[in-house]
C-alpha cells in the first residue's frame, strides 16, 4: 500500500529538524518529536498546554507575544531570538520563527519552529560572573531586544534604574557600548538563569 501526500506531510511534521509547534490562541495543539530534545518535555506533556510553559516569565510571554502579533500582521514570517525555558528550568537562547495562518488574527492559528542557539566560549568561561543578580535579570531582557522602558515595566523599576544597570554592565564586561554588551551577553547566554 502506497503512502498518500497526507502521510508524508504528517511524517515531515513529526520528524522536522527543528522543534515545531502548531498553536491555537497560544495553546499547543501539536508538537513535533524534536521538542523533547530542544525543551525536555515530551510531546504528550506539551500538547494542550499554553506556550507560556516555555517562557522564563509572564512578562516575556506577554511582550514577545505582542511583538510577534504585530509583526505577523505585517509580514508572512516573523523571526526573532529570545530566551525560552527548558523543562529543567534552564533558560536557553533560541531562534524562533512563526507564521500565522490568518494574518488578521495571528494568534488564532500559527506554526512556530524553535532552534537552540549554541552559547559561545564566553559562557563556559564564566563571562557573567561579575554581574549582580539584578544585572543578570536586566541582561536577559536586553538580549531579547527590550527597551529600557519595557525592562523597567517588567522589573517594576524606573527606566533610569535600568540605564544605570546597563552602564555598570558595560563597565564590568569591558565593552564600549550597548551593542557590544548585547553581543557579549549573547555569547554568554547559556549562563543566564531565570
Amino acid at each position: 500500500m502506497g503512502k498518500t501526500s497526507g502521510d508524508y506531510e504528517r511524517l515531515a511534521f513529526r520528524h522536522a529538524p527543528d522543534a515545531t509547534l502548531i498553536l491555537a490562541d497560544r495553546v499547543i495543539l501539536r508538537a513535533s518529536l524534536r521538542v523533547e530534545a530542544v525543551f525536555g518535555w515530551t510531546v504528550a506533556e506539551l500538547e494542550g498546554q499554553s506556550i507560556r510553559l516555555l517562557y522564563p516569565g509572564q512578562t516575556d510571554f506577554e511582550l514577545i507575544g505582542a511583538r510577534a502579533r504585530r509583526a505577523m500582521r505585517a509580514g508572512e514570517v516573523y523571526r526573532d531570538e529570545r530566551f525560552m525555558r527548558h523543562k529543567d528550568g534552564q533558560v536557553v537562547w533560541m531562534e524562533g520563527q512563526g507564521t500565522a495562518l490568518d494574518p488578521e488574527d495571528p494568534l488564532r492559528l500559527a506554526i512556530w519552529t524553535y532552534r537552540p542557539i549554541e552559547a559561545g566560549a564566553a559562557a563556559s568561561s564564566g563571562a557573567l560572573e561579575p554581574l549582580t543578580p539584578t544585572e543578570k535579570k536586566v541582561a536577559r531582557y536586553l538580549v531579547n531586544g527590550f527597551t529600557s522602558k519595557e525592562i523597567a515595566l517588567a522589573l517594576d523599576c524606573s527606566p533610569r534604574t535600568v540605564e544605570v544597570h546597563r552602564a555598570n554592565m558595560i563597565r564590568k564586561m569591558k565593552v564600549r557600548n550597548s551593542s557590544e554588551l548585547v553581543s557579549r551577553l549573547l555569547d554568554a547566554a547559556g549562563s543566564l538563569s531565570a
